[in-house]
């Protein structure tokens, strides 16, 4: 097949993370005989100084047309002063909105060879496989601001249709998987959830009679990640909740720099797939980055954009490979040993499909 796919390298270590992953997808085109053609296109800090825009109109267009779009990172310290008119990450919630994106999918699969780089005992992470769904464009993220000198106000709204639609798709993951869906929410405060969870109660029984599911407050699903993350299968949350539940859940996994994700629409061609590290400023321009995340990224956008499952399995399986040959970036070595470059890994993977 042909495919246009859309490249945000962004700030940081964006661009030395998803220049593996494009090399690592054009070694799937390579063997599987497709053509996957590539167009970069600027977005967050480094689109603001180049245009002064964190989303450039030619960028946006890109995405239009683009098949699937890979994302780097975006953001950083220069561009985060307190009264900046243009922020990085603006960018992309207008992207993510533009696309019409709605579901955020993040899988927390700890690899059995790098267990002991979880803070978490290692008993406790075997046969973990868990899938996030946070809902994108609803919630305190997007509601009305306001503030004054005295007070500041973040508005959580969300509509029936956007929790509707959000819910059926993340029943249809548990159907499958394991068949378990879990609905994460904060009903015995928040009118939002309690709207939230009068959905998932009139959805999951009507529509997916064969899918079991629970409700669990927010904190609760905050303190059983750690206690029993086996027992989760599927979880759907709200925007806010998503984003902070899923950064603990990449502790199970050892690292941010293993975990992928996918942002889909209605029909999933044009999804939007980027590690959900950050740009880490820190370490950017060292070549020590963990490409892994980004390089599982572009493996979800071969499953859900493009619906290449076997691509998709082989360039994960690539991955793993590398991982069980001890490729290790930083972030993921043990003490004592000598980590490997983000272009050694992505190397790695490289030899691995082969």
């Amino acid at each position: 097949m042909h495919a246009l796919i859309a490249v945000l390298p962004g700030d940081g270590i964006g661009p030395e993370v998803t220049a593996e992953a494009v090399r690592a997808l054009t070694a799937v085109a390579s063997t599987f005989g497709h053509s996957f053609e590539f167009e970069t296109a600027l977005l967050g800090g480094a689109a603001i100084d180049a245009t002064g825009e964190a989303m450039p109109a030619a960028t946006l267009e890109l995405c239009q047309r683009a098949d699937a779009v890979l994302l780097g990172a975006v953001g950083g310290p220069q561009w985060s002063a307190p009264d900046a008119k243009v922020r990085p990450e603006q960018g992309l919630l207008g992207l993510r909105k533009a696309l019409g994106l709605f579901a955020n999918l993040r899988p927390v699969v700890p690899h059995p060879a790098v267990l002991d780089a979880s803070p978490i005992k290692a008993e406790l992470l075997h046969g973990v496989d868990i899938m996030v769904v946070r809902e994108l464009t609803g919630g305190i993220y997007f509601g009305d601001k306001h503030r004054t000198a005295t007070e500041a106000v973040d508005v959580c709204r969300y509509t029936v249709t956007e929790i509707e639609r959000v819910v059926r798709l993340a029943a249809e993951l548990a159907r499958g998987r394991r068949r378990k869906l879990t609905s994460v929410d904060k009903a015995n405060v928040l009118e939002t959830s309690r709207l939230w969870r009068s959905i998932v109660e009139r959805i999951l029984p009507g529509e997916y009679p064969d899918v079991a599911f629970e409700h669990m407050l927010v904190d609760s699903a905050a303190m059983h990640l750690i206690k029993r993350p086996r027992d989760f299968d599927v979880i759907v949350t709200e925007n806010m909740f998503g984003d902070i539940l899923t950064d603990e859940a990449s502790m199970l996994a050892g690292s941010l720099g293993l975990l992928p994700s996918a942002s889909l629409g209605a029909n999933g061609r044009g999804g939007l797939f980027e590690p959900i590290h950050g740009s880490a400023p820190d370490i950017a321009g060292k070549g020590i980055a963990n490409p892994y995340a980004t390089i599982l990224s572009a493996a979800m956008l071969l499953r859900y954009s493009l619906k290449l499952e076997a691509e998709a399995l082989a360039l994960e399986a690539a991955v793993s490979r590398a991982v069980v040959d001890g490729k290790l970036p930083a972030d993921i070595a043990a003490p004592g040993v000598k980590p490997v470059s983000t272009r050694a890994a992505g190397d790695a993977v490289l030899a691995a499909l082969k």
